[in-house]
């Protein structure tokens, strides 16, 4: 499993014009990709690290400051472009495999005590923030 995680002053995502997540920072805009061995257990794992991860003002984390997340599914995290000029997109799970998992994210997360905003599987999405800091890791579970 593997995740971009952005501190946001606000984040944003619009599916066919009509916004269908977004929250006011400060925050965590997080895009999620699921592989092919991905586990429940690294679902649950990657939603404590979020809950947890120190990178707001003052080293303080979303547990500590009641900070909302935009979590959006992102298989293109999979993509290989080491070879030629086209991405492969063959480490990225399917949507029936990798769905449940971002779901599993997404429930964790508000199971913890988050208030967490999503964007729509499979969709066209658009996303729009505002990096605040800028901060921008990459996590791998």
């Amino acid at each position: 499993m593997r995740a971009v995680v952005q501190r946001v002053s606000e984040a944003s995502v619009t599916v066919d014009g009509r916004v269908v997540g977004a929250i006011e920072g400060p925050g965590l805009c997080v895009l999620v990709g699921v592989t092919h061995e991905d586990t429940p257990e690294q679902a649950r794992r990657l939603a404590a690290k979020l809950w947890g991860l120190r990178i707001l003002a003052d080293e303080r984390s979303c547990s500590d400051l009641n900070a909302p997340l935009l979590v959006i599914s992102q298989f293109t995290l999979y993509g290989d472009a080491r070879k030629g000029r086209r991405p492969s997109w063959t480490a990225a799970a399917p949507g029936p495999v990798a769905e449940p998992l971002v779901d599993a994210v997404v429930a964790e997360l508000r199971a913890l005590g988050a208030k967490v905003e999503t964007g729509i599987f499979g969709a066209d999405m658009k996303v729009s923030l505002v990096n605040d800091g800028p901060i921008t890791l990459v996590l791998e579970l």
